[in-house]
């Protein structure tokens, strides 16, 4: 798994105030396999624009094949689109 930002595709919840919240994911690997990783906690939830468009980066947390891993995901409000941004060692 590299650390390269990447499109995933992302199942969420919204709150009747609007508020979103991933709950998992699906990306590949390095070996082009689909992974399924199941979100534990969210961390932290951050406001951030990049290059004027308005984003939302969520530092999550989850289990993925026996290891935890903590990463954050960015989701582009203008475009409703979700990247994996990187892997938080």
């Amino acid at each position: 798994m590299g650390q390269t930002v990447c499109p995933v595709d992302v199942i969420c919840v919204c709150s009747a105030s609007g508020e979103i919240r991933p709950l998992r994911l699906r990306m590949e690997d390095g070996d082009r396999r689909l992974l399924r990783i199941d979100i534990d906690e969210v961390l932290s939830v951050k406001q951030v624009q990049y290059v004027g468009i308005e984003a939302v980066l969520f530092l999550c947390k989850a289990a993925v094949e026996d290891r935890t891993w903590l990463f954050e995901l960015k989701y582009t409000i203008r475009t409703h689109t979700w990247c994996f941004m990187r892997k938080v060692y």
